[in-house]
């Protein structure tokens, strides 16, 4: 069968395919500790949102599915999608803020257990997030959600104006001469959606924070334990409230801001309430940036700093991602939600293949092996994760012989393949299904739709080896590994 010149170029990415017996040798598949949990080979499947849950963020059915279909491939590890420390509404994301979840979260550990036979430890990433709205319809912003200020009565020349009446105003006003009117942050809120920073200070809940999150991420995590997880990953990356914490970008003025030790300041807090109320016997890591790739934000220097930090602290393993933030966003469509992984950032923690030079394999190698370098300095042995286009046996073995990190993290190349690893483990590499890193799987988590891969989604249902989940969605039927 005729296959165009660049799908041959990609299939050559497979790279050497070891023997099982080559295999066996590999770092790969040696066991590494992370602090009390001990994994059977050097393999990591970061947590991934499928948006699977329900709309009040329980387990389902096909949440299960999911991992237990991953599971199926035996890795070291698998990380349980990002979950809401908070009991708040959120959409079919998955929530850990009440012990009412823990039965459903309970079932998860149960089946991904038996799936991978005993042999993957099983983690769950926790998170907190600020409000963020979606863009609002011009004229519903300025008759109904803008705030009308004294500020906007100047702006106008009318001091006294009633309130109605500038709202009016406003609304006949052409694009430009509104931005004269509305500050940054009003203009902002009109042309992407209101959002949330942990530097508005003016808000009680947001100055708050400090004292509200170790208490929240201490009683997730001990739901957590609760539920039989391995450990937790506390999420301390892309755009979400700890990785604010983190960033360059905080310039609170209450000890929790400026400088680095300030704004390292609350994860460490965070982390010691977490330990302090699940002991020594659960693991506790963080997944942070080794790099925000936004003008003005941290860069590695700042993630190197981090690292030790959190190594000093006795935190279990460290898991490095990259970008990810709202700052650089494009701007969404009216009804819709700014998405973090559309600008430079955006790219940068999920580039694509054929994109640029460097393509998506190892963006992050060079920032991780910084990070783990100095955490070695320093004489501490806290395992690092790395990933990021991660997707043959050569790759992932030279990462580790190159002292990149300790533990080898894949997302896409395994939602591809549930398999590949395993199959590689057993000599039968030649088999895996390469990832085309088209970003099929984030065009879905863009629109909150069920994610899936585009090398199997559209399958025939009715071919041997696929079946449905219980909402319809298409699934490959694992082998029977032996």
């Amino acid at each position: 069968m005729w296959r165009p010149p660049e799908r041959i170029q990609f299939e050559a990415k497979l790279g050497h395919v070891p023997s099982r017996e080559e295999a066996a040798r590999a770092r790969l598949f040696s066991p590494v500790a992370i602090g009390p949990v001990t994994l059977t080979q050097r393999t990591w499947i970061p947590a991934m949102v499928p948006w699977r849950a329900t709309e009040d963020g329980f387990v389902t059915d096909d949440v299960i599915e999911w991992y237990a279909r991953f599971a199926r491939g035996r890795p070291g590890a698998i990380v349980v999608e990002a979950t809401g420390i908070r009991d708040v509404p959120s959409g079919p994301l998955m929530r850990i803020g009440h012990e009412r979840y823990i039965p459903g979260l309970r079932k998860l550990v149960d089946a991904v257990r038996e799936a991978s036979h005993g042999e993957t430890r099983l983690f769950i990433q926790l998170i907190d997030f600020l409000s963020i709205r979606r863009r609002p319809d011009r004229a519903k912003y300025l008759e109904r959600f803008l705030t009308i200020t004294d500020a906007h009565r100047q702006a106008l020349g009318e001091p006294a104006l009633p309130e109605a009446e500038v709202r009016t105003r406003l609304t006949a006003l052409p694009p430009a001469e509104l931005a004269k009117v509305l500050t940054e942050r009003e203009l902002e809120a009109l042309d992407f959606g209101y959002r949330e920073r942990v530097t508005d200070m003016h808000l009680a809940h947001i100055r708050d924070l400090p004292q509200t999150l170790p208490g929240l991420f201490a009683d997730a995590s001990a739901r957590a334990q609760q539920a039989g997880f391995d450990g937790v990953e506390l999420h301390y990356a892309h755009a979400y409230t700890m990785a604010s914490f983190l960033s360059r970008k905080n310039t609170r003025t209450d000890g929790y801001g400026g400088a680095r030790e300030n704004r390292l300041r609350l994860p460490l807090e965070v982390y010691e309430a977490v330990r302090a109320r699940v002991g020594a016997d659960f693991a506790v890591g963080c997944r942070f940036l080794a790099d925000e790739c936004i003008d003005g934000g941290s860069d590695v220097d700042d993630a190197r700093f981090f690292g030790l930090a959190f190594a000093k602290a006795g935190m279990d393993f460290l898991s490095t991602s990259r970008g990810g933030k709202f700052d650089d966003a494009k701007q969404p469509g009216v009804g819709g939600a700014a998405y973090p992984y559309t600008g430079r950032s955006g790219y940068e923690c999920m580039p694509q293949y054929i994109s640029d030079a460097r393509g998506p394999f190892g963006r992050n190698i060079a920032a991780t092996a910084a990070i783990r370098s100095d955490i070695r300095a320093a004489g501490l042995g806290t395992p690092v994760v790395c990933a990021g286009g991660v997707h043959n046996f050569d790759m992932a073995e030279k990462m580790l012989a190159d002292e990149t990190c300790d533990i080898v993290g894949a997302a896409r190349q395994s939602l591809a393949d549930p398999d590949w690893f395993r199959k590689i483990a057993l000599g039968r590499g030649g088999e895996v299904r390469l990832c085309e890193f088209t970003n099929y799987c984030e065009g879905l988590d863009q629109k909150h739709k069920t994610v899936t891969c585009q090398l199997w989604d559209k399958l025939d249902l009715d071919a041997p080896g696929v079946a449905k989940t219980a909402d319809g969605k298409r699934r490959l039927t694992p082998p029977d590994w032996q």
